[in-house]
């Protein structure tokens, strides 16, 4: 039987869910592409990115491109294998259901 306290609270936000599936596919993502994919604002977006920054899920880098800054965002090594165990904690719960 799954325990409810396994599951990470981080990823308790559908938006977070989101912001880590889209950076776990793909090598990285910018500030912008992930505004328009999620269809987000921007302090929406920020907050929920600073709340997976805290946890150290995912790393930053910001840039300029000519005189507009850029900022990517990258899923950490501790942000990858907290999400996957996450997922693995969901998926032992459907399971679970289905019995």
């Amino acid at each position: 039987m799954i325990a409810f306290d396994q599951f990470n609270k981080t990823f308790e936000s559908r938006l977070r869910l989101q912001i880590m599936s889209v950076l776990v596919a793909n090598p990285h993502y910018d500030f912008n592409a992930l505004k328009e994919l999620l269809n987000v604002s921007d302090g929406n977006l920020a907050a929920h990115i600073k709340a997976l920054e805290k946890e150290e899920y995912i790393l930053v880098n910001k840039t300029f491109v000519g005189r507009k800054p850029n900022t990517q965002y990258f899923a950490s090594p501790k942000g990858r294998e907290a999400f996957k165990k996450h997922l693995e904690i969901l998926e032992n719960l459907i399971l679970q259901q289905k019995q």
